[in-house]
């Protein structure tokens, strides 16, 4: 007999960026989309129930936007830290993208979740679950005179870090095969902002962050640590995915590693190779459950910001995931962990 669908809580998307390089609005998202591997009609086929929705300010030149991703290239590649953004830029960009989500909110399909209990209600078969996620703090001064505000706003993830340095930390260059043991720590701005994003209930996202700094995290933060969507660097040695020392850190502070579905982070051997068996996903579930236990691992996605293994394709095919979890042995109770129970929880211990 077939398992009952499970409902998933993903980790990170980029879908309204990719709306807003569209042009057209936050309606698309309402119907089913024919590019990208995102939209409402595709959440609700693949029981997405809740999801992470970044907003990523991309550079300013085109030169530099080309640099955005993963190399689809042949490894061994180290790609330079791209440079920093303006706060101003920032700031009108993030705007600009966060209204997206308020349009798709105001139609009633959409909720923006700010408390756990949102998050309940649509595992429960409400409406789409969306948490504000800044993907890199760019937008927030240095001072944090912004930070307060944009919680009001709806404000409940930052990412401290893109792949780029900032005013509070520096990110990880893309490169395979490599460490993320480069550049330094946190700035004092970026010791205060932990503290900060601790006492308001924001969850802190250590994806592209390197190394100093997710170690400067670990030693200031009060709440469970989490990295959206990354990888096991012992599988692929990507310098976006986790050492083992990290691993462990995670799994001590009982927070949570999103398995990501990104091609370019999943193999021995590097590149981005859309044929990559769905297999190799469970592959990385497998060895991150083994090393700290499997109530600190889920899934973060990428979707819309990465190429994913054809044998997912896009959310539509997410119980592809649980299907392939149960062929590798998983219990129907520990698939719903890793689906949606494991963020859930980190989510009520953080926004408490």
């Amino acid at each position: 007999m077939a398992s009952e669908p499970v409902p998933f809580i993903d980790g990170h998307n980029d879908v309204l960026l990719a709306l807003h390089l569209a042009g057209n609005g936050a309606a698309p998202f309402l119907e089913r989309r024919s590019e990208g591997h995102l939209d409402l009609e595709r959440a609700r086929e693949g029981g997405l129930a809740a999801g992470f929705f970044a907003v990523f300010v991309l550079p300013e030149s085109e030169e530099e936007r080309a640099a955005t991703k993963i190399p689809d290239r042949k490894p061994p590649y180290a790609e330079p830290l791209p440079e920093p953004v303006p706060t101003w830029y920032a700031k009108r960009e993030a705007a600009a993208i966060a209204e997206l989500l308020d349009e798709l909110v105001a139609g009633g399909d959409v909720c923006m979740a700010q408390t756990t209990a949102d998050i309940e209600a649509a595992l429960a078969g409400g409406p789409l679950a969306a948490i504000l996620h800044f993907e890199g703090a760019e937008p927030i001064t240095p001072e944090l005179d912004n930070l307060a505000e944009l919680y009001e706003q709806g404000l409940r993830s930052l990412g401290l870090v893109w792949s780029r340095p900032n005013a509070f930390a520096e990110g990880v260059a893309f490169r395979f095969p490599s460490f993320p043991d480069t550049g330094a720590g946190l700035t004092e701005a970026g010791k205060r902002l932990v503290s900060e994003c601790n006492r308001l209930g924001i969850l802190l996202d250590l994806a592209h962050l390197n190394e100093r700094g997710f170690w400067d995290v670990a030693a200031l933060s009060e709440a469970p640590l989490v990295a959206s969507h990354s990888n096991a660097h012992a599988l692929s040695a990507n310098s976006r995915n986790l050492t083992d020392a990290q691993l462990d850190e995670i799994g001590r502070s009982g927070g949570i590693v999103g398995i990501t579905y990104h091609a370019g982070m999943l193999t021995e051997t590097g590149g981005v190779d859309p044929d990559v068996p769905l297999a190799r996903v469970i592959d990385h579930v497998d060895y991150v459950a083994a090393r700290i236990g499997a109530d600190h691992v889920g899934f973060g996605s990428d979707f819309d910001g990465a190429t994913v293994p054809t044998e997912l394709g896009d959310a539509s095919r997410l119980q592809r995931v649980a299907e392939t979890l149960r062929d590798r042995g998983y219990a129907d109770r520990d698939v719903a962990k890793l689906a949606h129970g494991n963020w859930l929880r980190v989510l009520r211990e953080t926004w408490a």
